[in-house]
């Protein structure tokens, strides 16, 4: 954690994180400062590119977004160029949620969130149809028992 991060600043970030919502008042009385002191603090942590806007969580159900599957990627392309490319494909596709590059078995890990298998189907078609990838192995969400989390600060 950066030096430059105190108790307060942890509990901002931490009550932040518990409800983005709270007015520039009601987070300063949360964590025992003058309207002003917290609007310095918010300042310098929006500054310096700890805090990075902030976003409401919506519930997935009764949005009708009920399947979650996590893609496992392979590829045998490592190239700069490769890479870019895929990057920006996999970047265009609204359901996937997470994306990351990963060591182990799998060179890639995305997260899709869509309606059902047909629009998982569809979103897969898109994926595949983008750039060559060596295997795409899929895993189905049968429950999800905790998502976005806080950061454990």
């Amino acid at each position: 954690m950066s030096n430059n991060i105190d108790q307060i600043d942890l509990s901002l970030l931490r009550a932040l994180q518990r409800n983005a919502g709270l007015s520039q008042r009601e987070l300063a009385e949360v964590v025992g400062l003058s309207q002003n002191a917290c609007w310095r603090r918010l300042k310098a942590l929006n500054d310096s590119g700890v805090l990075q806007g902030s976003t409401m969580r919506l519930d997935r159900a009764q949005l009708g977004l009920d399947l979650v599957v996590f893609v496992m990627l392979r590829t045998r392309h490592h190239s700069a160029d490769w890479l870019s490319t895929f990057r920006r494909h996999v970047l265009t596709i609204p359901e996937v949620v997470d994306f990351h590059r990963i060591g182990g078995d799998y060179d890639y890990q995305l997260k899709v969130v869509t309606q059902d298998m047909g629009s998982y189907d569809r979103v897969y078609q898109r994926l595949i149809g983008g750039v060559e990838l060596d295997s795409v192995t899929s895993y189905f969400a049968m429950e999800t028992i905790a998502e976005a989390r806080p950061l454990p600060l």
